[in-house]
């Protein structure tokens, strides 16, 4: 196409950008600035482009988090099984909203609240702000959301270097992670989930270790998508659908800091800020099937057979394994000090044949669900 493709990601930049391009004069030296900027970008993409050194699985195996568990004492949560929360305070939630995926689910990038006062989006997103707040009181003040979440614990123990035996009652279920496999700088272990559960033979029946898990739901949004698009209303119906996974990104916040000061106790004296919640400051994590560290989605069954299922939890699994509703967080509970977030990366042949028996899915099967990361 000759007379040019520019990319624009703010909405708020395109009427600079359009007056360049019908500009006769401005056009030629604006389209060949963009063609030098696009093929600079091009070359330094080109440029990082190097050949990954990956380990064994078995190398990678022997390079776990380094963890003494000799002195280790697992804090024991205030109960086993599960936990359901029906119509929690929308308000309070509220409280605990992360504002910078909201903007950035609107095209405006910057952080939050630096963005109300940017030169250039800032009176853009100071109205957008302001708009989702006014939208929010009436949210809050009406219940136009139900929100549903579930907690539980169980004991838990790490019964091969990439296994988690979980025991519900008279039943158990085993868990499985993957490793990464990429070759580390000295001294960086290869992570796997598994490595912050305590291995079965450091385990006793006096200070067994325990996993938990949750999921949380914003049920009811439908009349109100309805009732704006009857209305012709695009704008109010993309708010109220950013607001409602703001929610329930915020109820699984909320939940998690109850869980470390509360229901697991493990951080009874935590006090920390909205901010420094969304910084993950926290001790322990709450890595969700299907995200970085721990990308096989599959393994979301177990998590909400463990939950009590669909009826529980009030969400769906569809065939893709995507939660509706759509506003619906899940994840694992990790409550080691020095359990972290990290991606498992590519992983190799051996990992994955190796993962095909742990699960008994035929080889076809997990190749679909794990394409991404399949090296």
């Amino acid at each position: 196409y000759d007379n040019g493709v520019v990319h624009v990601l703010d909405a708020s930049r395109s009427v600079t950008v359009a007056g360049n391009l019908l500009n006769n004069e401005q056009k030629p030296g604006f389209l060949n600035n963009i063609s030098k900027e696009y093929t600079k970008l091009k070359d330094d993409f080109a440029s990082k482009k190097t050949t990954k050194e990956y380990l064994s699985f078995q190398q990678a195996q022997n390079n776990p988090a380094k963890i003494d568990w000799s002195n280790y004492i697992p804090t024991v949560p205030s109960f086993t099984g599960n936990k359901i929360f029906d119509g929690y305070d929308l308000g309070e939630i509220r409280k605990y909203i992360d504002w910078q995926p909201f903007f950035i689910a609107w095209e405006m990038h910057g952080k939050f609240p630096q963005i109300l006062t940017d030169e250039i989006v800032g009176k853009e997103a100071t109205k957008l702000y302001n708009d989702a707040n006014s939208l929010l009181d009436k949210i809050v003040a009406e219940k136009w959301l139900t929100p549903k979440g579930v907690i539980g614990f169980w004991p838990a123990e790490a019964v091969a270097p990439d296994t988690i035996l979980v025991k519900n009652g008279e039943s158990q279920l085993r868990l499985e992670s993957l490793r990464q496999q990429i070759k580390k700088a000295a001294n960086q272990p290869n992570l796997s989930l598994t490595d912050f559960i305590k291995p079965a033979s450091e385990n006793s029946n006096e200070a067994p270790d325990y996993i938990g898990a949750f999921s949380v739901t914003m049920q009811g949004i439908e009349p109100h998508i309805k009732k704006f698009e009857a209305a012709f209303d695009d704008y109010n119906k993309i708010m109220m659908q950013a607001l409602t996974d703001r929610f329930a990104e915020a109820f699984a916040e909320l939940l998690h800091e109850r869980v470390r000061k509360e229901f697991w106790g493990y951080q009874k004296d935590e006090t920390l800020s909205n901010e420094q919640l969304i910084k993950e400051e926290y001790v322990g994590i709450r890595p969700a099937p299907g995200y970085p560290a721990c990308p096989d989605h599959t393994e979301k069954y177990k998590l909400f057979q463990l939950l009590g299922g669909e009826e529980a939890t009030g969400i769906h699994l569809t065939e893709s394994l995507a939660m509706y509703p759509a506003a619906s967080v899940c994840g694992w509970y990790f409550s080691h000090p020095q359990s972290q977030y990290f991606g498992v990366g590519k992983i190799q042949g051996d990992q994955f044949d190796d993962y095909v028996k742990r699960k008994g899915m035929s080889t076809e099967e997990l190749q679909r669900w794990l394409r991404p990361i399949l090296e």
